[in-house]
């Protein structure tokens, strides 16, 4: 008896039509099962912007590299990023390293 009478009410005759049911099992597959999912394009759209932003990154160090390069066509630049960066020296030529106390371990 109870059933007839739910059967019987407006929302459950519509959600009951064959064409609502596959429509809402075709929704649920798209959003959660198939391959192209809503997560699926989420993580993706994530993975997107993470490498956008390593882009970004690598752009500026692009930048500082070719305004290094640049800087380093002058020989006296060279010879002085050579003796501060790998303590080179000419011949018969002492170097003294001084490294203050708070640089030290």
């Amino acid at each position: 008896m109870k059933f007839k009478k739910l059967k019987q009410k407006r929302w459950v005759m519509i959600l009951g039509s064959t064409y609502v049911l596959i429509l809402i099992c075709f929704a649920v597959w798209m959003v959660f099962f198939d391959t192209n999912s809503y997560f699926i394009h989420k993580e993706l759209d994530e993975d997107i912007e993470a490498l956008e932003e390593n882009k970004e990154f690598y752009k500026a160090e692009i930048e500082k590299d070719k305004v290094f390069l640049d800087k380093m066509k002058d020989s006296n630049e060279i010879e002085k990023y050579a003796r501060e960066k790998y303590y080179l020296k000419k011949e018969g030529e002492e170097i003294f390293i001084i490294e203050n106390q708070d640089s030290l371990k």
